[in-house]
C-alpha cells in the first residue's frame, strides 16, 4: 500500500489496487482523486474490454430464464387446479359456483362418458360370452 501511495504522490498518477493475501484478507487502495468503479470504466474504455458484459449477460440470461420457468410452473399449477376442480364436479363436488350452462354441460358430458362406459361393458361382456361358449362347446 505504501508503494501505491507513493506512485499517486509522485508520478500524480491515479492508483488503485485490491489485494487479497495469501490467507484470505483482503486490502485495497485508491488514490484520493477516484474511486476503483472509474478506473475500472477509464480501463474498460482505454483497452475497449468490457469486463463487466459476460457476468451482466449470464445474470440477465439467467433471470429471463427463471422467469420464463416461474411463468411455465404458474400456468401449470392453474391448469393443475382446473382438472382437479373438474374432477370434483365429476364426482359430484364443487358443483356450487357452476351457473345453469355449466351444469347442463357438465351433466352432457358425464351422460357421453356414461355412454363409452356402458359400451365398453357390453363388449367386454359379448366377448367373455363368446369365449365362454367356445371353450363350452369346443
Amino acid at each position: 500500500m505504501k508503494k501505491a501511495k507513493e506512485l499517486t504522490v509522485l508520478c500524480d498518477a491515479e492508483v488503485s489496487i485490491i489485494m487479497f493475501s495469501s490467507t484470505g484478507k483482503f486490502s485495497e487502495y485508491c488514490s484520493p482523486s477516484t474511486d476503483t468503479k472509474k478506473i475500472f470504466d477509464r480501463y474498460q474504455q482505454v483497452s475497449g474490454i468490457n469486463l463487466w458484459s459476460a457476468q451482466y449477460e449470464a445474470r440477465t440470461t439467467f433471470i429471463s430464464e427463471f422467469h420464463r420457468m416461474q411463468n411455465n410452473l404458474n400456468h401449470l399449477k392453474q391448469i393443475n387446479r382446473n382438472l382437479r376442480r373438474e374432477i370434483r364436479q365429476r364426482m359430484g363436488e364443487d358443483l356450487d359456483g357452476m351457473d345453469i350452462e355449466e351444469l347442463r354441460g357438465l351433466e352432457q358430458n358425464l351422460d357421453e362418458a356414461l355412454k363409452v362406459v356402458r359400451n365398453r361393458k357390453v363388449r367386454t361382456q359379448s366377448s367373455t360370452a363368446y369365449l365362454l361358449q367356445y371353450l363350452f362347446y369346443s
